[in-house]
C-alpha cells in the first residue's frame, strides 16, 4: 500500500505534542517492520521471483478471499485471513517503508501515550484488520497484492485527529517550503485526498494511482477514529483535542 502522490504535499517532520510515557510498542512495531524489510532483502538477494512469491503469499489478494468464499479447495478461508495480519509488516521497497515508519514514528507515540501500551497494540492491529477488510471488499476482483502498514498507520492518524487536532506538526509542504501547521491540516488532506480517490475509482472517471491500496487507508483512518473513544479514557471522558 504505497503512498499516493497527491500525499507529497504535506511531509510532516516533526510534531511538537509532547509525550508522558515511553512508547515501547510503537519502537517494537516499527522494529519489527524493518525486521521484517531486512528479511525481504535478503529473499530479494536470492531471485527477485522469491520476492515476488513471499508476497503473493503473505501479502492480501482480494481475489483471493472471493475464490476461498466459493469453496474452492485451492483457495482455503483460514491460509487468507492470516495475510489480513501478514501483509500489515511487508512493504514493497524503501521509500515505501521509510515513510510509513516515519509517520507512525511521529504520530504513534502520541496515540500510544492516550490509550496504554497494550490497548495501543490492540488499536493498531485492529486498524490495520480493518483497512484491509475494507479494501478486500472494495476491490473483490483483484489480482493486485496488497503489502504494507498503511491501514493501520492511517488508523493511528485518525486517532491523533481527534485526539491532538491544534498539536503543530513541522511540515514539508510542496517539496518546497517548510512551516508549522496545525495538525488537523494534513490529517484532514490526507484522508480527503484518499476518499477522492477512492470514490473515483469506484465511479470509474478516475483510477486511484497504481499500487495504492486508497480503500485500506480509508478504512484503516475511519476505524481510528471510530475507536479512539473505546481506547481511551481521555476521549471517553469528552477530553478531545480543541478545534
Amino acid at each position: 500500500m504505497r503512498r499516493p502522490k497527491a500525499l507529497s504535499m504535506f511531509f510532516p517532520l516533526r510534531d511538537d505534542q509532547p509525550r508522558f510515557s515511553t512508547p515501547v510498542v510503537n519502537y517494537f512495531i516499527i522494529a519489527l517492520n524493518v525486521a521484517a524489510f531486512l528479511f525481504e532483502l535478503s529473499v530479494a538477494r536470492q531471485s527477485r521471483y522469491a520476492l515476488d512469491g513471499l508476497f503473493a503469499q503473505f501479502g492480501v489478494v482480494p481475489r483471493h478471499f472471493e475464490l476461498a468464499l466459493r469453496g474452492l479447495p485451492n483457495y482455503p478461508l483460514e491460509a487468507s485471513a492470516v495475510t489480513i495480519f501478514t501483509a500489515m509488516f511487508l512493504h514493497g521497497g524503501w521509500s515505501h517503508i521509510i515513510v510509513n515508519m516515519w509517520a507512525l514514528w511521529i504520530f504513534g507515540d502520541n496515540v500510544e501515550d492516550a490509550f496504554g501500551h497494550f490497548k495501543y497494540l490492540l488499536f493498531y492491529l485492529t486498524c490495520g484488520v480493518v483497512g484491509n477488510i475494507t479494501h478486500i471488499l472494495l476491490n473483490l476482483d483483484s489480482r493486485g497484492t496488497a503489502i504494507g502498514a498503511s491501514g493501520a498507520i492511517a488508523g493511528v492518524m485518525g486517532a491523533y485527529l481527534l485526539l491532538y487536532p491544534r498539536a503543530k506538526v513541522f511540515t514539508w509542504v510542496v517539496f518546497i517550503f517548510f512551516l508549522w501547521l496545525p495538525a488537523w491540516v494534513p490529517l484532514i488532506f490526507f484522508f480527503v485526498s484518499q476518499l477522492a480517490a477512492g470514490t473515483a475509482s469506484i465511479a470509474d472517471t478516475q483510477q486511484a494511482a497504481p499500487g495504492v491500496a486508497v480503500w485500506a487507508h480509508i478504512g484503516g483512518f475511519a476505524a481510528g477514529m471510530i475507536l479512539v473513544t473505546a481506547f481511551s479514557r481521555r476521549a471517553r471522558a469528552g477530553r478531545y483535542g480543541t478545534w
